[in-house]
């Protein structure tokens, strides 16, 4: 049986250019970089390129890449490290994300909403999943201090307005004055960094979260920049690493794959979107050709190139995953059902799909690894499927 992997938005396939690099740093240079002798100079010689190669990506400054455990740590770190700092000098203050976000940063803002000094605001979407600009230009006050906004939504696919946002935000800035309290820019990139440019200041952004697994990188290892001059509180202490935001021993081989992962992504980016595009027009050509579907994101221009997400009437989502699982082919579901909730996809509630269409939806997601041939094997299984359980449906 042909085993095909289309959650690629869930995580990759470590690359394996990306595996040599990390090699010899599992074996014969396991030195900790935090040691003066040869082991760990040689490490942190690594740990300092890795940051290098980064920093080039995201035309930053070396010093201005923070690595962490994931997207997650990166998420709460910008988010809690800035509400923890200004709130030693401010009584109260007012912070703004989306109701599409990750739940590593949609957690964080229901976690600090419960504060009696600290105000939140969720912005609203439209049908297509993009973020109502004039709504979130309401809700910026005198005490606004942060607001999160993720670059592309990793369910939907749909590209958030980044440029559009900052603009808003370099407004609001101009009327405080140089004397009124800083307004910051994070934005969650896991999903677009394959796909999109992350110029942070051609973005504007004060902070940009990623992650190496959802780049062809390893797993427990992610990064966080941090524009200077923006100090944030640590969320755990211990040491003098990462400039002392994010202290603990460098996960050398982590930091070198993801330094080498970052790297085939400057080198690839080009070609993997085209790449992905191609497969996606003909999968959703096939897909199409099944009555009672529904794509849900926005057009292709904003639209990742890698995701489909899609809704059949009449077949739950969960169980078009495990029969799909049966024949050798992975996917996922636009539900929570997987998460042992029966409730539809936040995601989708929140652009206004019905329960009946958003609990027969999966998400498809496209990887470098994948090839056109691999739509003919899925889509001759989907037909199947989807027919079986149609005619199961009460």
């Amino acid at each position: 049986m042909k085993q095909i992997y289309f959650d690629n938005s869930a995580t990759t396939q470590v690359d394996p250019q990306v595996l040599e690099a990390m090699l010899p740093f599992l074996k014969e240079d396991f030195g900790n970089p935090s040691s003066i002798h040869s082991y760990g100079q040689n490490a942190m010689a690594a740990v300092d390129e890795a940051r290098d190669k980064i920093a080039n990506h995201l035309n930053c400054k070396a010093q201005e890449v923070i690595f962490t455990s994931g997207a997650t740590e990166s998420n709460n770190l910008a988010i809690k490290g800035t509400v923890n700092k200004l709130l030693k000098d401010n009584k109260s203050i007012h912070i703004i994300t989306t109701k599409i976000e990750h739940p590593s940063v949609l957690e964080v803002y229901k976690f600090l909403e419960k504060r009696d000094d600290v105000e939140v605001s969720y912005v609203n979407v439209d049908a297509d999943g993009t973020i109502k600009l004039e709504q979130l230009e309401g809700l910026i006050k005198e005490n606004t201090v942060l607001i999160s906004i993720m670059y592309a939504n990793n369910e939907v696919g749909s590209i958030q307005p980044i440029v559009e946002v900052k603009k808003l935000i370099v407004a609001a800035k101009d009327k405080r004055g140089e004397t009124g309290l800083p307004l910051l820019f994070h934005v969650d990139a896991v999903q677009a960094f394959n796909y999109l440019a992350v110029d942070v200041d051609e973005l504007g952004v004060d902070f940009l979260s990623f992650s190496g697994h959802k780049i062809y990188g390893p797993k427990g290892i992610g990064g966080l920049y941090i524009r200077s001059g923006i100090t944030v509180d640590a969320l755990i202490h211990g040491g003098h690493q990462e400039y002392n935001v994010r202290p603990g021993t460098h996960n050398v081989p982590g930091m070198v794959g993801l330094g080498k992962a970052v790297e085939l992504v400057r080198e690839q980016q080009k070609e993997s979107f085209g790449k992905m595009k191609k497969i996606k027009e003909k999968l959703k050509k096939e897909i199409g050709k099944i009555d009672d579907v529904r794509f849900n994101g926005p057009d292709e221009e904003n639209q990742l190139p890698n995701i489909v997400n899609v809704s059949f009437l009449g077949a739950e989502g969960e169980s078009i995953l495990m029969m799909f699982d049966i024949e050798g082919i992975a996917i996922s579901t636009g539900s929570a059902c997987s998460s042992g909730s029966l409730e539809p996809s936040p995601i989708l509630t929140a652009m206004g799909v019905k329960p009946e269409w958003s609990h027969g939806s999966l998400r498809i997601s496209l990887g470098k690894f994948n090839s056109e041939s691999e739509v003919n094997v899925f889509t001759k299984a989907l037909v199947i499927i989807i027919d079986k359980l149609r005619k199961m449906a009460p």
